[in-house]
């Protein structure tokens, strides 16, 4: 991605090491790399910077990666990073991570028309400080689109995360979030005025997944309500990228082009909705089978 265009995804590539009781399998993953192979599959050029280490798990998320049609840019570690997840009766996710990240600015050099950034690599340092940098170099003209998507687990420092997460809110264009991380980063905080608050710091959009109950998102004096596509639920591993694979996606007429805020910020609340709707389909298709597998383009034709 040499000229501008495309979406440069920064963020955690590893190994989710999925124990469902019966059995244990191991699955390429990580919250940005799932992202950027989502929007790969769905015919979108995209860029992956991360963080791999040469050995046998790191060649399974490149395969994984390139197979998809992602473009990586590799910031060599000693090892590559993982995840256990553990699933419920539900097939809900609970997770313990073997994980540094430490990401060095210098290795991306494009232009991209949109950057995502999420999860783990937002506020992990030393690395999170390396993403933000990142982001304030692009914003100017690239668009931000950011996926907050907590763990608990490596996030013991509320108030350092809470920070870091309020930081990048405050230059991202789209944010999305899930309930339950607005649950623990703001405790008995009302989506919608954590959602005001972002909204006034410049978002056009702010969406919220609820869950079996759908999502809903607020961009500038409208409050939209998307109820979950019924599917068979295998896992939920994967879903939230998949559904902010799909904002993106939807937006792509939008975000393709040289940033203007106000464009995202003047459209109408049926185009949210619509945007919405598409993401939630996306991600239905991701939670009807094992592991963080996003649909490819015909699947959502």
């Amino acid at each position: 991605m040499s000229a501008r265009g495309g979406v440069l995804v920064i963020g955690e590539a590893l190994v989710d090491i999925v124990d469902s009781g019966d059995s244990v399998e191991e699955h390429p993953g990580g919250s940005c790399a799932n992202v950027a192979v989502a929007l790969a599959r769905l015919e979108r050029p995209t860029t992956l910077v991360t963080q791999l280490g040469r050995d046998a798990y790191g060649d399974l998320v490149c395969r994984h990666l390139r197979d998809a049609g992602v473009e990586l840019v590799v910031d060599e570690q000693p090892a590559t990073s993982t995840a256990r997840a553990v699933l419920d009766g539900d097939g809900a996710a609970r997770y313990e991570f073997d994980l540094t990240w430490s990401l060095d600015p210098g290795v991306v050099h494009t232009r991209p028309a949109v950057v995502h950034v999420g999860s783990i690599g937002a506020v992990l340092e030393p690395g999170a400080s390396a993403v933000r940098t990142l982001v304030e170099q692009h914003a100017a003209d690239a668009y931000v689109f950011y996926d907050v998507n907590a763990r608990p687990l490596l996030m013991p420092d509320l108030e350092q995360t809470r920070a870091a997460v309020e930081a990048i809110a405050a230059v991202a264009d789209v944010v999305k979030a899930s309930d339950e991380d607005i649950a623990f980063l703001f405790p008995g905080t009302p989506l919608e005025e954590v959602a005001l608050r972002w909204l006034a710091g410049g978002c056009a959009a702010v969406a919220f997944t609820l869950g079996g109950d759908g999502a809903v998102c607020f961009s500038r004096g409208a409050r939209i309500e998307v109820p979950s596509v019924r599917v068979s639920v295998v896992d939920t591993i994967g879903a939230g990228d998949t559904f902010s694979a799909g904002l993106i996606d939807a937006l792509w007429d939008v975000v393709s082009e040289p940033r203007e805020r106000e464009r995202l910020r003047a459209l109408p609340a049926a185009a949210w909705a619509q945007v919405v709707r598409h993401g939630a389909a996306a991600a239905a298709v991701t939670v009807s089978r094992a592991g963080a597998n996003p649909p490819w383009r015909h699947e959502l034709s």
